[in-house]
């Protein structure tokens, strides 16, 4: 039945970009260094600069909304916009609904953190965020999986006790580290899963893909998209 339910609905979407006049960006607007909201209600961070400049590569006009995690790829599904750039991993699990461009972010690292460095991430609690690929490996991991909508919650969860740790893009946990003032702390090996980080898309809109990809691979070629990821996370940040 859900497959028949997919089936109708990319159908129904086939016309997809190709009838739209505007390109509607779809981000969560939790993640920083990958996306936030500013003091002025705005989406910010290296997925808005990112984002404003693949569209006036790509001649596109765009718009931005938010839309909570765990409903993001649905809503895609559903029309409500067209493109998810929400530092979404690439997955063969995702691939299997979604269509995503190239990567625009490498293969990042994920990590643990605690609030002692003798954390159980083996056997104990360790929170992370719902519907993603760290959830998905702390759920075969051996620990006892604590979900929860947005990625602060995860971390507040170590912070009250209600975990041993929390599982996240490293990226995203360095600040959270770094301004603890000790009282939080890297603990384990860094693991490394997923694809990098890549724009999902409909199935169907090839069209669009390609204007995308087109984009991102200038980008890369000459440069400035090593020098936006250096802007937003630091020289540690990774490169292509």
């Amino acid at each position: 039945m859900k497959k028949l339910l997919l089936a109708s609905a990319m159908l129904a979407l086939t016309a997809g970009f190709a009838s739209a006049d505007v390109v509607r960006l779809a981000t969560e607007g939790a993640y920083p260094p990958f996306n936030f909201i500013d003091d002025k209600g705005e989406v910010a961070g290296f997925e808005r600069e990112f984002g404003d400049e693949i569209c006036k590569r790509a001649a596109l006009e765009c718009t931005w909304t938010t839309n909570e995690w765990d409903s993001i790829i649905p809503n895609l599904q559903s029309g409500n916009y067209d493109v998810i750039i929400a530092g979404m991993s690439i997955t063969d699990e995702r691939k299997k609904v979604i269509d995503f461009t190239q990567n625009y972010y490498p293969p990042a690292a994920s990590a643990y953190v605690a609030a002692s460095a003798d954390a159980d991430i083996k056997t104990g609690v360790v929170s992370a965020q719902v519907s993603t690929i760290q959830a998905a490996y702390v759920a075969e991991s051996g620990a006892t999986l604590l979900e929860f909508p947005t990625p602060d919650e995860t971390v507040a969860a170590v912070r009250n006790g209600e975990a041993a740790a929390v599982f996240a893009d490293k990226d995203y946990l360095r600040p959270f580290v770094d301004e603890s003032n000790g009282e939080l702390q890297f603990v384990g090996e860094d693991v490394s899963i997923g694809g990098g980080v890549g724009l999902g898309i409909r199935q169907s809109d090839t069209e669009l893909k390609g204007k995308l990809d087109g984009a991102i691979s200038a980008m890369k070629a000459d440069g400035s998209l090593n020098a936006l990821i250096e802007k937003y996370f630091g020289a540690e940040g990774l490169k292509f």
